[in-house]
């Protein structure tokens, strides 16, 4: 059925309570690619509980159920199919250093639907909170297939502070992904069968399971807090991204970094086919 945009803007907000601990936050980092070489103090710093810092993009699996984009998916006035379902972007914003244990409250709701015709993308901001005050602010964008057609605005256009700097960049550096990436990343809360089911992911059009968008999103700014920013993980404010491709396990990833000083613009591509774009429009504003 189309959505009803004005219902599911108008909507009340909906809370849940959420919790993690260090496992849960060395989980991530191991998904993400941390802690190769496991002697190196440097990642250590991602995988050893007595000195563990935290990604702020952490965020994104926090609770481990993806509550605020299931959450987004429920509200009234929204009745789609899931498989119709595509993450577009993601953004996330930290109001302070995350902790390696935690509880918040967050509040989900839909921010916005946009109309692109014969799709729709709705906006879902997720809020989150402790005793202390705001933790972080994320929005995902996520693309519904057949779902346009509603009377709705088309939404903004791409912002130009987005992209890269024409010039050489700053730094460049490249990570594997490994063949057994995605089954440890989805341990962290994304149980989508495309990310480890042969048969499912020939379904929808792939000869083998792809990487999660948001594991690509995680090792991009581990990038950057590692080669750009000393691998203090307290000096990322926000970071955005658009998903611009696939990624498979196996694959090397190579990421480009232009630092602006206050921003930090950054390019990943697949090698192996070509430097293939996987993340566009990509940014972490930085303290």
């Amino acid at each position: 059925m189309p959505i009803d945009a004005a219902r599911a803007l108008a909507a009340e907000p909906r809370s849940d309570t959420i919790a993690w601990d260090h496992k849960d936050v060395q989980l991530y980092h191991l998904g993400i690619g941390a802690g190769v070489p496991a002697t190196d103090p440097a990642e250590l710093r991602y995988a050893l509980e007595s000195r563990l810092h935290v990604l702020p993009t952490f965020a994104t699996v926090a609770g481990g159920d993806g509550a605020g984009v299931l959450a987004g998916l429920s509200a009234p006035g929204i009745d789609v199919d899931l498989a119709a379902v595509l993450h577009g972007g993601q953004r996330v914003a930290v109001h302070r250093p995350l902790p390696a244990r935690g509880r918040a409250v967050t509040t989900s709701r839909v921010t916005a639907a946009y109309d692109k015709g014969t799709a729709a993308v709705l906006v879902l901001r997720c809020e989150a909170a402790d005793g202390d005050g705001p933790l972080w602010t994320s929005e995902a964008d996520l693309f519904v297939r057949g779902e346009g057609g509603f009377g709705g605005e088309r939404g903004p256009s791409r912002p130009a502070a987005d992209r890269v700097p024409d010039r050489a960049p700053d730094r460049t550096v490249e990570r594997p992904v490994r063949e057994d990436q995605a089954l440890l990343y989805r341990l962290s809360g994304d149980w989508n069968p495309l990310h480890a089911d042969p048969g499912f992911a020939a379904l929808a059009g792939f000869d083998r399971p792809i990487l999660h968008g948001l594991c690509t999103y995680g090792m991009a700014l581990k990038a950057v807090v590692d080669t750009v920013l000393g691998g203090d993980v307290t000096r990322v404010r926000a970071y955005r991204a658009r998903f611009a491709g696939v990624v498979f396990p196996g694959e090397t990833l190579r990421f480009r970094m232009w630092d602006d000083g206050g921003r930090v613009h950054v390019s990943a591509t697949a090698v192996e086919r070509g430097d293939a774009p996987v993340l566009a429009d990509t940014a972490v504003e930085t303290r």
